[in-house]
């Protein structure tokens, strides 16, 4: 009974430490937002990375997310003759949920392992040492750029992946199933409100914030050389998978109530 108490307590004691570590990094981060020049090259070069580079990923998962949803919905209401609704749930879905959540977690596995892959090989070489000896921010020089360029580019790559989704979904209803376009984009329009876009928009900026800090971090906390650098890959990714997926149903009660039924 003691192991059992003193092995949760010991685990209840990591995450919490683990979780202060995140909130003084953010801190720290904001904090140079807003006091430090801001790095353009670095900053640019990341805007690239993350959102240039990642637009193939987030068009192809964005398509076939929507022309899945949209051929199984069908296939369900049309037993109630009410294929076409089809368009307002593939819509409503993809901008509050599936936009939101399958963006989020594969530029973690895209981004957030390359961050912590990045930033961890610097770490155990010895380079994030060298930039304080050179009196340079660590922080202010890997973090804060990554940070901005992610909070930028993940509402704009969501807002593609619901455009994507919505534009596939449509294709496959009107052109193989034989749904009337005419009412499938009546019934869309008529139940996708502002409301769900700006749900779909702030939750793409929260897992900008939860991918970013997750991940640098576990690049800035690397130890034992190259093992360490592919084992805080690996947690990177997990952890950030996990964090998007869990903060997701925080974040939908919580815009929910924000944005009751009938907001515009």
């Amino acid at each position: 009974m003691t192991r059992l108490i003193t092995a949760v307590g010991a685990a209840v004691v990591a995450l919490f430490t683990y979780l202060g570590e995140l909130v003084v990094l953010a801190a720290a981060t904001f904090g140079s937002i807003f006091t430090q020049k801001l790095r353009w090259r670095l900053f640019l070069n990341q805007i690239v990375e993350i959102g240039l580079r990642s637009q193939l990923v987030v068009v192809i998962t964005g398509a076939f997310t929507g022309a899945v949803f949209a051929a199984q919905t069908f296939f369900q209401f049309n037993k109630l003759g009410m294929g076409s609704a089809v368009g307002a749930v593939v819509s409503v879905s993809i901008c509050r949920e599936l936009g939101p959540v399958l963006t989020a977690l594969m530029v973690t596995g895209r981004v957030g392992a390359s961050m912590s892959a990045e930033i961890g090989t610097m770490k155990v070489t010895e380079q994030i040492d060298a930039l304080r000896a050179l009196a340079v921010n660590p922080i202010d020089y890997l973090v804060v750029p990554r940070a901005l360029a992610m909070m930028i580019s993940m509402p704009l790559l969501v807002a593609e992946c619901i455009g994507v989704g919505i534009a596939a979904g449509y294709f496959v209803a009107i052109t193989l199933l034989e749904v009337n376009g005419t009412y499938y984009v009546a019934n869309m329009v008529r139940w996708t409100g502002m409301r769900d876009i700006i749900m779909g928009l702030a939750k793409a900026f929260c897992f900008a914030l939860l991918i970013v800090f997750i991940s640098c971090h576990k690049g800035l906390t690397t130890r034992e050389g190259a093992v360490g650098v592919g084992q805080a890959t690996t947690q990177a990714v997990v952890d950030s998978s996990l964090a998007v997926l869990i903060f997701n149903f925080f974040l939908t009660m919580s815009l929910n109530i924000i944005f009751p039924a009938g907001y515009q």
